[in-house]
């Protein structure tokens, strides 16, 4: 089968594995989510280099405040030291930053530094980072449900397409999850409809340049059907 694309325009990623990493190598698993940084400065750096628009990374959902005490506050405490190493080097590469999710949970301080690594990236013009932190797909869905009902606009698919948390940028091409498991978690929900799904055994820490390359390649080899036939899609590429 012929492929009918090249390299998506928007990357979803579930980063899987931080403490499965950690554990396998007697470490905390706060060691995993470190290490998991580093897996994701070099996704960001590949991702520019291959031409990807827009790469949208779960970074911690709604769920994840059910997780251990010490983890969370772990997790709060990267993001906020993530921001401050992280964004000038964002900047200086051209890739933007936006934060897709609920704040009202989050700490007046990290509420701050996203805005303000928001602010900082607003003009870089390479390739859009979302960090999905504190979201779920429902609550986006219901967010946006609620917006609208507040608004008095009526609920259609077009509309709560305008009202979802990312409709600044198209669907995700192609969704990636690393760890072995093969769900969705409440990850982009709506948005993920027509993505096309890869799931990767390695764990986040270890998913590296090749692995993208493997999911790419994976990706260019199919055909995109939106709901036609293989007759029609190959007819609309002859005269596209």
């Amino acid at each position: 089968m012929s492929p009918s694309h090249g390299i998506p325009r928007h990357i979803a990623i579930v980063m899987d594995g931080n403490g499965r990493w950690a554990r396998r190598r007697l470490l905390p698993r706060i060691a995993g989510h470190r290490q998991g940084v580093e897996a994701l400065r070099r996704c960001i750096r590949a991702c520019a280099e291959r031409g990807v628009q827009v790469l949208t990374v779960f970074a911690f959902s709604s769920e994840n405040w059910s997780r251990p005490d010490d983890e969370v506050r772990g997790l709060m405490d990267l993001m906020a030291k993530a921001l401050v190493r992280e964004v000038p080097q964002l900047r200086d590469g051209g890739i933007r930053l936006r934060f897709v999710g609920e704040r009202a949970g989050l700490s007046a301080r990290l509420q701050q530094g996203l805005a303000q690594a928001e602010a900082a990236t607003a003009a870089a013009p390479r390739m859009l980072l979302n960090v999905c932190f504190n979201y779920g797909g429902r609550w986006d869905i219901a967010q946006a449900a609620a917006g609208l009902a507040a608004r008095g606009e009526p609920i259609t698919e077009a509309s709560l397409d305008r009202a979802m948390a990312l409709a600044h940028v198209p669907d995700p091409d192609l969704l990636i999850r690393t760890g072995g498991e093969q769900r969705l978690s409440n990850f982009l929900l709506w948005q993920s409809a027509y993505s096309e799904l890869y799931f990767s055994d390695r764990l986040w820490p270890d998913f590296d340049e090749a692995a993208l390359d493997e999911a790419l390649a994976a990706y260019a080899a199919r055909e995109r059907r939106f709901g036609q036939t293989s007759e029609q899609v190959t007819g609309a590429l002859a005269t596209g």
